[in-house]
């Protein structure tokens, strides 16, 4: 890995044969590049925040969120040692890709984020707001992967998200039109992650592998497991999950795993069985068709664990909240990737101690005392039906700061 100063050098001879001599400086915990760019042209259209997109989504009749349908996450490489010339490509591109497409599940929302491997390349990763992932669980084994960066693309259309690709990576174009500049310049795709959120989607999918030909998987169902999720009772805030204060503010930190699913084992148990492990024993299938934009829970999962000899997914979860919000804001999504029905679990928050607070919270270890019929995975919440096989970490800045947030 070459020092920082070495990278310093680097970006003098670059930038002054490109005519930007005085530019050379790298992001410090104060500094910003100097791209020489003009304003960006569709700030004032756009949230100030890469993550915002509540406002522009679409709502059930209970004010839930509803995800847009198909999703990709290019998971990406730097082709060379950071350059303010790379900076400004970078920033162009996402630019182009802007004006390209409206913000909007009809058009397209896009994030770029940078990973913990990005952080160690720079020698900046102690002061960064992410780390490398860890191994969380003891029932788990999961490849720990530290990307440069990511690239979350979300859209209603399909099509949509291959034409971003192409035009960005493979030299396509973007909505008809050659772009001037493209983040494969600066990045190669070193991997790919896929899939869909919504109403009957799941069901369209049901000839993956893991999934029981006889599955009672409802068709309106928008997930694998067949229940509705992210009731905005169950979400945190966009405002919850931005970093409010530092070098890092009005940004905030991904986290991104790979989960492969059995669903046979899932969908061999009764409705009832199901809802005990995913929600909690003390409610029925009718009480969580009732469920509107929450999941409340009355008692403590000890003594729901004493009475019912399981416990929920949920209400596991939900110990974690803070004056009753959650900490996490989850755009996971279903995918049959690898040709193997799963989930690519995608979260925001604040700070990764609240995405492992809420896995510590999920683990239910604490409740092995409480019955003998709980065990690490048995009994416990969705954990036997589950097996987290990547991890990976990402700080995702705001708009005006997405170009190499070097510290």
């Amino acid at each position: 890995m070459p020092s920082r100063r070495a990278i310093i050098r680097g970006l003098a001879g670059v930038t002054s044969a490109a005519g930007f001599a005085g530019c050379t400086r790298l992001l410090t915990r104060r500094d910003t590049v100097e791209l020489n760019l003009p304003s960006n042209p569709h700030a004032d259209a756009l949230p100030a925040r890469q993550h915002a997109v509540d406002d522009a989504l679409r709502t059930d009749e209970h004010g839930n969120s509803l995800a847009p349908r198909y999703h990709t996450v290019l998971l990406l490489g730097l082709r060379n040692p950071p350059t303010v010339e790379h900076a400004r490509t970078v920033e162009r591109a996402m630019r182009e890709l802007e004006g390209a497409y409206d913000w909007s599940p009809d058009g397209l929302f896009h994030v770029l984020a940078w990973g913990s491997g990005y952080f160690e390349r720079i020698g900046e990763l102690a002061a960064a707001p992410v780390d490398h992932p860890e191994v969380l669980s003891r029932t788990d084994d999961p490849k720990l992967e530290t990307y440069d960066a990511a690239l979350v693309l979300s859209a209603d259309d399909p099509s949509t998200l291959l034409d971003a690709e192409r035009g960005l990576f493979h030299g396509g174009s973007l909505a008809g039109s050659t772009p001037d500049a493209r983040l494969g310049d600066v990045f190669r795709v070193v991997g790919r992650r896929t899939g869909f959120m919504g109403e009957g989607l799941p069901a369209a999918h049901t000839d993956a592998d893991g999934i029981p030909d006889d599955a009672p998987l409802p068709k309106d169902a928008p997930m694998f497991m067949g229940f509705k999720s992210g009731r905005r009772g169950t979400q945190a805030t966009e405002d919850r999950v931005t970093i409010e204060e530092g070098p890092f503010a009005g940004g905030t930190t991904m986290h991104l795993s790979r989960l492969r699913q059995s669903l046979e084992t899932w969908f061999s148990l009764s409705r009832n069985e199901r809802v005990a492990r995913m929600f909690s024993g003390t409610l029925t299938g009718e009480d969580v068709d009732a469920l509107t934009d929450d999941v409340p829970f009355e008692g403590g999962v000890p003594e729901a664990a004493r009475e019912h000899d399981v416990v929920g997914h949920h209400e596991k979860v939900a110990r974690v909240r803070e004056d009753g919000d959650p900490l996490l804001l989850r755009r996971d999504f279903n995918t049959v990737d690898g040709g193997h029905a799963g989930v690519h679990f995608l979260s925001y928050q604040r700070s990764l101690a609240d995405f492992q607070a809420t896995r510590k919270a999920m683990n239910g270890w604490y409740l092995r005392d409480d019955s003998e019929r709980v065990r690490e995975r048995r009994n416990n919440g969705i954990l036997d039906f589950i097996t987290v096989t990547a991890r990976a970490n990402f700080y995702v800045p705001p708009r005006g700061g997405r170009s190499f947030p070097l510290l």
